[in-house]
């Protein structure tokens, strides 16, 4: 809660099928001046129109007749903060109801804390929709939605499809090969594409077909049978597929199509930083994690960064989840304020009372209905079950996970459905490594975890199977501060810092978003190629003299300095080392620097100028003998070096003469004479070997140096 602000928080026992939680949310939100009631929703509605009055902050605990109190508000002119918590399906409406109190207090204080609302994009359709199909359904479809659309048919290899007796609509014949974009913005590329004959008669025939034909639509509906035209299609806004066999299916696929016409918004789910992505230097690809895992292809390689359509972006999260360098984030709640809410409840439940709390996230599609059911017709959940709800559970990043068990949960789960509509392997690499961490610091076996359940009868199972150790230890009270890299940074210090059983460093997948370097200091040659690579800063140097500093807690392991180095000295070492994380930028290799023999000029490393003297003297024409002297241009800095090459003549031609120059007209004089000199002694000219020996004999005139 903002202690700023006064609040008044209305505590409903829902007409006493409720124990009444009062006193406990006064015991924890400790600045708040808690109502207790029983029907503010009826008889006590005054004492709620009051408060809206004259306060400035209100939360009422229930959220069923939220639309009733908002109307209530915006007739009373409020203009303050107004939060709702569901105390009632989540703690009340329990077996454990009488022991909830702690919960109660904890999910109102949550409440309070601010959520940021995403940006909007909108997308436009005047209702231009394509038809795939095969036969006379397909034109049967397009018939039903003409009157409220503009219809084309396209028929993928059609067979005795009798023409209409008037066409009020297009139907062409083609094979869509690709598909991309959006609702509103859809662009097709057809073979065997074909119009017509307006002279069909028993059945429809078409014209020559051509293919790589363009098309535009703006809502299809596909009834092809064949594969989907877009990778994650039901997540793709304007793309519906049914069956046109499947009456009920078809039926509701078009009252879909017809409500596709006009402006729609959608939020941007990702906010992205181009200049914090580690996907590329210079042509050399590093992090492709997001790409990996987008469901829908709403990222793409741009350059050395990607880039993500918002228009595409279906908001399963799992590029934010993944992406090591916080370059995407998920938009609402950001990560800040998703890590202050857990925050707020963890503690408050904490000082209300409560013990051995376990975090349950949830969605709103499918969690909330199931939390819901299990509280009207089952036990309920748990006194220490304390839901927390997400947009979408695979937004949840490493930081979701490990901040919650350094302020004292015991566990943590995500609630998913065994059909869950986003692909959850970027949620599945998140909990390894988080109980990867849980496990070596001792806060027991699958501190995280996912629970799968479609009904609530296996989530109660679920729930009550749990019986997590509890390792004595004082929970971690940080604030939640910075970007997504520094709540990660922060929360695994923290999550250290309060650990049962510290360990100095634990190993980590392949893929984890954090590690180590194994640099050959002996092949390190201070180039510093690595330095210029580095997206994040971890790998870094010294203006004062040639050194390489390395930052573990930067490392995003995208492996970008590995392939940059020119000496292949560079291994990447998954891991996390606790102790480097809390630690500054850790000396890799430095060196003294050579200094310029005429101005004292600090360049290079002195062990790299003395290795190139070494390799060059007595051992190359240039630098031997006499000329050992010019050696001392390696040894000066770039500004003494081009003087001294100027002013001192340096000239490779000096013992054998420098040849004259060859003009154009000197290599085609040459060429003429040789070919003059062939016809004259056979008769013809083999233009290809007489030119090719021309040129070779121009060049063997010329004087070798060497």
């Amino acid at each position: 809660m903002n202690p700023d602000k006064p609040r008044t928080v209305f505590v409903c026992s829902c007409e006493r099928s409720m124990p009444d939680f009062g006193d406990s949310v006064a015991g924890g939100c400790a600045r708040a001046q808690v109502q207790s009631g029983n029907q503010f929703c009826g008889a006590e509605l005054e004492r709620v129109k009051s408060a809206l009055s004259a306060g400035e902050a209100v939360t009422i605990a229930c959220t069923q007749q939220a639309p009733l109190f908002l109307e209530v508000a915006q007739a009373v002119g409020f203009a303050g903060e107004l939060a709702f918590a569901n105390i009632r399906e989540t703690a009340g409406w329990s077996k454990q109801g009488e022991f909830a109190g702690p919960k109660a207090a904890a999910l109102v204080a949550m409440a309070a804390e601010p959520v940021n609302s995403p940006a909007n994009v909108t997308l436009a359709s005047n209702g231009v929709v394509l038809v795939y199909g095969r036969d006379d359904a397909a034109i049967e479809t397009g018939r039903q939605l003409a009157d409220t659309m503009d219809v084309t048919v396209l028929l993928s290899r059609p067979d005795d499809v009798v023409p209409n007796r008037v066409w009020d609509f297009p139907v062409v014949q083609g094979t869509i090969r690709n598909a991309r974009g959006h609702l509103g913005a859809f662009e097709l590329t057809v073979d065997n594409f074909a119009i017509p004959s307006p002279s069909s008669r028993e059945r429809l025939r078409f014209g020559v077909p051509r293919d790589g034909a363009l098309s535009e639509a703006e809502v299809i509906l596909d009834l092809s049978g064949n594969a989907p035209l877009f990778p994650a299609h039901e997540l793709r806004a304007g793309y519906l597929r049914a069956d046109p066999a499947d009456r009920a299916g078809l039926a509701s696929a078009i009252a879909k199509a017809t409500g596709f016409v006009g402006e729609f918004d959608k939020p941007r789910y990702i906010d992205f930083s181009a200049d914090l992505c580690a996907h590329s230097r210079s042509h050399i690809t590093g992090c492709t994690r997001c790409l990996d895992l987008c469901p829908t292809g709403a990222i793409t390689s741009a350059g050395d960064h990607v880039a993500i359509d918002a228009d595409i972006c279906a908001g399963c999260g799992s590029c934010a989840a993944v992406c090591p360098t916080g370059a995407a984030a998920y938009a609402f709640p950001d990560a800040q304020a998703q890590l202050r809410r857990l925050r707020t409840l963890l503690l408050t439940f904490r000082q209300a009372g409560g013990s051995n709390p376990i975090v349950l996230f949830h969605d709103g599609d499918h969690g909330e209905p199931l939390i819901d059911a299990l509280a009207r017709f089952g036990p309920g959940l748990p006194a220490n079950v304390l839901p927390v709800a997400v947009k979408e559970i695979t937004q949840l990043g490493v930081e979701a996970w490990t901040a919650p068990v350094a302020w004292g949960a015991v566990a943590v789960r995500a609630l998913a459905s065994s059909k869950a509509k986003h692909d959850l392997t970027g949620l599945a690499r998140n909990v390894t490594i988080a109980n990867l961490l849980g496990k070596a610091l001792g806060y027991g076996e699958d501190v995280c975890g996912v629970i799968e359940a479609n009904d609530p009868d296996i989530l109660e199972a679920a729930l009550g199977q749990m019986t997590p150790d509890a390792p004595q230890r004082k929970p971690a009270t940080f604030l939640p501060l910075g970007d997504k890299r520094s709540l990660l940074k922060n929360s695994v210090i923290e999550l250290y810092e309060a650990a049962p059983t510290p360990v100095a460093r634990t190993q980590l997948p392949v893929d984890a978003p954090f590690g180590g370097l194994d640099v050959n200091v002996a092949a390190c040659t201070l180039c510093l190629s690595c330095v210029s690579a580095c997206p994040t800063g971890a790998l870094s140097d010294s203006e004062e003299k040639p050194a390489l500093y390395f930052t573990e807690s930067a490392c995003v392991q995208c492996g970008l300095c590995a392939s940059t180095c020119p000496e292949r000295a560079i291994t990447l070492e998954p891991q996390l080392d606790f102790h480097a994380w809390k630690a500054p930028p850790r000396v890799i290799k430095q060196e003294e620097p050579f200094h310029c023999i005429r101005c004292d000029t600090p360049f290079g490393t002195k062990s790299t100028v003395e290795r190139i003297v070494a390799k060059l003297e007595d051992k190359h024409w240039m630098f031997s003998g006499e000329n050992a002297k010019r050696l001392d241009v390696v040894r000066m800095c770039d500004n003494c070096r081009v003087e001294a090459v100027m002013n001192e003549g340096f000239d490779p031609y000096e013992a054998s003469g420098r040849p004259a120059p060859r003009t154009t007209e000197d290599y085609l004089r040459a060429r003429d004479a040789l070919a003059n000199k062939r016809v004259s002694q056979t008769g013809y000219l083999s233009a290809d070997s007489d030119v090719a020996e021309a040129l070779s004999d121009v060049s063997t005139n010329e004087t070798n140096p060497g």
